[in-house]
């Protein structure tokens, strides 16, 4: 079997973290297994442990690449996005904060995951203190603070209740709070 070339490996890795990126975000992150995204990314199995540590170093990267995909633009373009229809139906494109919460909090403390989560949570915030405008530094981090626990929140329980219009309606009161 012909070895794989440096910069097809690296193309490899970095198809593996985008499609974990996505099915942890769909599934949790017990809810896929290594198998599950080598197939969905087109490799093996086997190749999976000369590319990772294991499956946690794997959910770490795909956490930062997941980050790394959103997140531009003015506070009224981020909220309009974040609390959308769309953001709400698709958690393999949209935040792993708002799909993976409830996971990582099973986590144990200082776990890697949990650690990226928590880095990942301070690193939004901050994004939205520096969008707070006219405000002490100490009053946008706590505005910061209550704006992502609304937008999470919001778009967390949006996805879990079976009611479409209670679902519109929560994403709606976010955008009001969080806007007004």
């Amino acid at each position: 079997m012909p070895r794989v070339s440096q910069e097809q490996a690296k193309l490899n890795r970095q198809r593996v973290v985008e499609v974990a990126a996505a099915l942890f975000r769909e599934r949790g992150l017990h809810g896929v297994g290594v198998a599950d995204i080598m197939a969905a990314a087109g490799l093996t199995h086997g190749g999976f442990y000369g590319q990772f540590d294991s499956k946690d170093a794997l959910a770490v990267e795909a956490f930062d690449a997941a980050l790394a995909e959103e997140y531009r633009g003015a506070l009224d373009v981020l909220i309009t996005n974040y609390l959308s229809v769309d953001h709400v139906r698709t958690p393999g494109k949209g935040c792993p904060l708002a799909a993976l919460a409830n996971d990582v909090a099973r986590e144990p403390a200082g776990s890697a995951v949990r650690s990226r989560f928590t880095h990942g949570v301070r690193h939004l915030a901050g994004l939205l203190a520096d969008l707070i405008p006219r405000m002490s530094r100490e009053r946008r981090r706590q505005r910061s603070l209550a704006h992502l626990s609304t937008l999470v929140g919001a778009v967390v329980l949006a996805r879990a209740v079976d009611d479409e219009g209670l679902a519109n309606d929560l994403i709606e009161a976010a955008r009001a709070s969080v806007a007004g």
